[in-house]
């Protein structure tokens, strides 16, 4: 017999083990929320969604899903997985190749009478436009369409949950591209929370409504998107979002003119706009994103290139079709490299090459000041 679909009231998930994964997570999906977990290979992220699938039990923690305990190591509940109501589409697909599009579909309904099942299943199809092609197998289907059809399975038995290990890895850019829009325009009929895991910053930027950053099974921050993008809470978490420019500085005496603290940098005074807790000579890390990075114009100036000023040396400039990435030289040590980008046709237009003395401006509201890492820490979010 069926269960009975209860009112999805969220997700929530509390995974810690020393190993032989080691994992210290703690995760809450609200329903209708896209939740993306971000880091690199090995950090634990598929393990995640395993556990909350029940295909992987960990050593303590729970998993609550729509108000029902999925796992609870203290109380001794663990949920087999075919009883908990959640929807996974894998990396590689893990569609039966000896079955059509439809069969696959229907291979997720087992706890359905059998005379619906054709009929639930091509209207998953339909949802995912694969309209006409449910009698393919997967040899005669494209990678989009089999990840497609891998989509529809996961929701066809009206999940608790999504769970979504590197959907799209597989495929071409512009099928890619295609399979985020639909995802966008299929997660307005689905009222679960969903969980993303990718590689790609852009694609988590792009659909989730927050992310959560894990590198070796510890959860490092989360929060909105671009928060997290912008605001990270380490000198770790600035390097596993693509951050390049993370720095090292001190808090000095007095404030900014807009109030904000003061921060030495390679014999500089930059303001902020930061409002925190840290007191005059407490050592920080700081870090700005590439785009916050403002280069001045060569034939004349403008007010913005008074806003911490900071003048070096281009040692890189890599064209990358319609933009422009510049590696600049402050400083005569090789260990402090400020990051930007400019549009080609500026670059071209203003002279910039490698060995050419340049001015940008670091905006102050973009500065965000951090706890420095130590050497062991630093190490271990290495790119």
């Amino acid at each position: 017999m069926a269960e009975a679909v209860l009112p999805n009231l969220g997700l929530s998930a509390r995974l810690e083990q020393q190993g032989p994964i080691p994992l210290d997570v703690a995760l809450e999906v609200a329903s209708g929320e896209i939740l993306a977990l971000v880091g690199p290979s090995g950090s634990g992220k598929t393990t995640i969604l395993r556990a909350i699938a029940g295909l992987y039990r960990v050593a303590e923690g729970s998993v609550i899903s729509g108000g029902r305990t999925w796992f609870n190591s203290a109380a001794g509940v663990n949920v087999p997985a075919r009883r908990r109501r959640v929807g996974f589409v894998f990396q590689s697909y893990a569609l039966f190749p000896h079955l059509t599009a439809l069969q696959n579909v229907m291979e997720a309904l087992t706890d359905s009478p059998a005379a619906s099942r054709a009929a639930l299943a091509r209207a998953a199809l339909a949802k995912v436009h694969l309209e006409g092609l449910e009698h393919r197998h997967p040899s005669e289907l494209s990678g989009g369409q089999q990840q497609r059809v891998a989509v529809a399975r996961a929701i066809v038995r009206q999940p608790e949950a999504l769970l979504l290990d590197e959907p799209f890895s597989a495929v071409d850019r512009m099928t890619r591209y295609r399979l985020q829009r639909e995802l966008a325009q299929l997660r307005r009929d689905l009222s679960m929370p969903v969980i993303l895991v990718t590689h790609d910053l852009e694609e988590a930027a792009r659909l989730a409504d927050r992310i959560a950053v894990i590198h070796r099974g510890k959860l490092l921050q989360t929060g909105a998107v671009a928060d997290v993008m912008t605001r990270p809470v380490s000198p770790a978490v600035a390097r596993l979002v693509g951050i390049r420019n993370v720095f090292d500085g001190a808090i000095l005496d007095g404030r900014s003119p807009g109030g904000g603290l003061l921060v030495g940098w390679q014999g500089r005074n930059l303001e902020t706009t930061v409002e925190t807790g840290f007191a005059p000579g407490d050592r920080v890390s700081w870090c700005i994103p590439s785009d916050s990075v403002i280069v001045h114009r060569r034939d004349r100036p403008s007010r913005g290139e008074h806003e911490n000023p900071v003048h070096g040396r281009v040692s890189e400039a890599l064209r990358l079709g319609e933009t422009t990435e510049l590696m600049i030289r402050v400083d005569a040590s090789d260990a402090h490299p400020l990051h930007c980008s400019v549009p080609t046709h500026a670059a071209r237009r203003n002279g910039i090459e490698p060995g050419i003395e340049i001015g940008v401006s670091l905006k102050a509201d973009a500065i965000q000041l951090m706890r420095p890492e130590d050497a062991g820490t630093a190490a271990l979010a290495a790119p």
